[in-house]
């Protein structure tokens, strides 16, 4: 199976933490092989992606839309929609993170894996403009979500890489505590 192929171990060992038949947002999505993968695991996907000759394969899968957009050079598509999931592979472009956590539901599980620092020693990318700093995906992600695994890696097969990965949900929403109660100073 060629390496564009294979489905991210990270993504098989985190997603079954969202939600069933959940909504999930692959984002840079290419011909979709994730998108793909989680539709045949009866999840609704939107597959994104600048490349709509690649969309075209991935639309062919039942459960998976697909939305053309440049992500780089447009404004976010997806404003005011969130999702159960979002998935982001082999993808990095700074200016989307705020919009990108905006768009995870409450309980949503946000599955990210791209290339780090020292990839250039590897391969491809090299530029460090599209390779993550060490624990970068843990800034973006502080306070925000609760990161449940977090790696800062070399990947060796299907091609070597060094790479970031986390998986990290957003709590679901809960009506504030009055500390008063908290601390038993309120009597009811």
């Amino acid at each position: 199976m060629p390496a564009n192929d294979v489905i991210s171990e990270w993504l098989q060992a985190w997603a079954h933490l969202i939600p069933a038949a959940g909504s999930v947002l692959d984002l840079a999505s290419g011909r979709g092989r994730h998108a793909r993968w989680l539709a045949r695991r009866h999840y609704r996907v939107l597959a994104v992606d600048r490349d709509a000759a690649a969309l075209a394969e991935a639309a062919l899968e039942p459960g998976v839309e697909t939305l053309c957009a440049d992500l780089e050079n447009a404004a976010w598509p997806l404003i005011g929609i969130q999702f159960d999931g979002i998935v982001v592979t082999h993808y990095l472009h700074r200016p989307l993170m705020a919009n990108l956590l905006a768009a995870l539901a409450p309980g949503g599980v946000l599955i990210y894996e791209t290339f780090a620092a020292g990839n250039g020693e590897v391969g491809k990318p090299s530029n460090p403009h599209f390779l993550l700093e060490p624990g970068e995906l843990l800034d973006i992600v502080h306070g925000q979500l609760r990161v449940l695994a977090f790696q800062d890696v070399f990947r060796p097969t299907p091609t070597p890489a060094f790479v970031q990965r986390i998986c990290a949900v957003r709590e679901p929403h809960q009506a504030p505590a009055d500390p008063r109660k908290r601390y038993g100073l309120l009597h009811l």
